[in-house]
């Protein structure tokens, strides 16, 4: 006789092609069927609890089935689901776009609507390619990116990443970029420190933009973590130089702040820490708390003025999708910035990303196999390598990351590795006495698996 989980699996693996899975793996550890969540808790269908300690995908702020937000998606519904959003607009649009204007970077005025994190890279690259090509620049055709990045898995996107797990077997049919080697502060080729460094390393993008920069229409970046590289953090500095390069050779600077934006690094945007703008910035995730799909691209007037034109210019931005503006994910996201605003959120977590960043190092310090601990805002990774002392990496095959997680997951706690890096990404609201369960069983799973 199959239990509730067991009925929903059988269901479930007869047609479900999960994401970012071997499905093989399957077999022996099938997929754990939610059936509520609430706060910073997740509960499956045979009533076991999991807390979310990376906010399902690094998308949920304000905890699962937050009462307010749901109030805002309840009224919505009973108003207006949906428009076309050419030559149509709604209210609700309206007054999300003035939320955003008071927390976007200086100079970012245009939002332009889409539906997805890879939709939002997309169309950052189309338009800053366009609006080089009509507007005198029609020599300035590639793009520049990090090694190591990742911006989606959309082609365009995939072509600004240069993660070989998603991108390597589609090389033959995207586009060629220039890549400049990614800042490595747990690994640096100068040996400095993150905290104190003059960003040596840099002097490979001067090396590529003095090779490249007159034929680059732009450079994307995720401003100081490299989330799926495995949260690698750099320093502002190195930001602050490459706002300064882009200008020197008129390169358009993309921040990809889909992962980094409303407060994970402890202020609303990455690029805040170095108090620089971007010309585009690409943002969702926690913009509607993981409730709806959606993104922005959003652009200097500038930008958007190099678009504007009579009809029969043939210079407009043809870009389009169906959910653009989708009013249901407008009213959760103007929901959500009203809850951040209100109750002061970002103040609030930063007073608990100290304590958690000290007990991350008070309980994993003196292990033999964590090679670094780094951390912005509430998010902390923990680097495991086989030797401390040369950082010598686990062998991937021994997939110890995963192991962990499994460990993990028997105790209640979601602790999705990023190869060898576990890592916290919580909702802005959990709780310390909730950090401090997970801190336990993250502990506990690391020593069953490699003590």
């Amino acid at each position: 006789m199959m239990n509730k989980s067991e009925k929903c699996v059988e269901k479930d693996l007869a047609h479900i092609w999960h994401p970012a899975s071997q499905m093989k793996d399957y077999e022996d550890f099938p997929p754990i069927v939610i059936d509520h969540g609430k706060g910073v808790k997740l509960v499956d269908v045979d009533g076991k609890e999991y807390i979310d300690i990376i906010s399902s995908w690094w998308c949920n702020l304000l905890g699962h089935c937050n009462d307010e937000v749901n109030d805002a998606l309840k009224e919505q519904v009973n108003k207006l689901d949906h428009v076309l959003f050419a030559n149509f607009s709604h209210k609700t649009i309206i007054e999300l776009s003035e939320r955003l204007i008071k927390v976007m970077p200086k100079g970012l005025n245009k939002f332009s609507f889409v539906d997805n994190g890879s939709a939002s890279v997309e169309c950052a690259l189309k338009m800053a390619f366009q609006y080089c090509g009509q507007n005198g620049k029609e020599y300035k055709t590639r793009f520049m990116c990090f090694t190591d990045a990742y911006h989606g898995e959309t082609l365009g996107a995939l072509s600004v990443g240069a993660l070989d797990e998603y991108s390597k077997v589609f090389e033959p049919i995207m586009i060629d970029t220039i890549k400049i080697q990614a800042p490595d502060c747990y690994r640096c080729q100068h040996n400095k420190n993150r905290d104190s460094c003059d960003c040596e390393c840099f002097e490979d993008a001067e090396e590529q933009f003095s090779k490249y920069g007159h034929e680059t229409c732009a450079m994307i970046i995720e401003p100081l973590i490299q989330g799926s590289a495995g949260m690698k953090i750099y320093p502002p500095l190195y930001l602050k130089k490459l706002r300064a390069i882009c200008d020197k050779y008129d390169v358009l600077l993309i921040a990809d702040e889909i992962a980094t934006g409303f407060g994970r690094t402890g202020k609303m945007f990455a690029v805040d820490h170095a108090g620089i703008s971007p010309d585009i910035m690409c943002i969702s995730k926690g913009l509607t708390n993981g409730y709806m799909a959606m993104a922005v691209c959003a652009s200097t007037d500038e930008i958007y003025n190099g678009f504007y034109g009579d009809f029969t210019d043939n210079v407009a931005f043809m870009h389009s999708h169906t959910y653009a503006g989708n009013p249901l994910a407008a009213s959760v996201a103007n929901a959500t910035l009203k809850i951040m605003e209100r109750d002061k959120i970002i103040e609030k977590a930063n007073e608990k990303a100290i304590w958690l960043n000290n007990r991350f190092h008070e309980i994993f310090d003196s292990h033999p196999n964590i090679g670094e601990i780094r951390q912005m805002g509430l998010i902390n990774a923990i680097e495991l390598v086989e030797d401390k002392d040369s950082k010598k990496d686990f062998d991937s095959r021994e997939r110890i990351g995963y192991k962990i997680y499994r460990e993990a997951l028997k105790q209640g706690l979601m602790l999705r590795p990023l190869g060898n890096v576990m890592y916290f990404n919580p909702p802005l609201v959990i709780t310390k006495e909730e950090l401090e369960k997970s801190l336990k069983i993250c502990k506990e799973s690391i020593d069953k698996v490699l003590l």
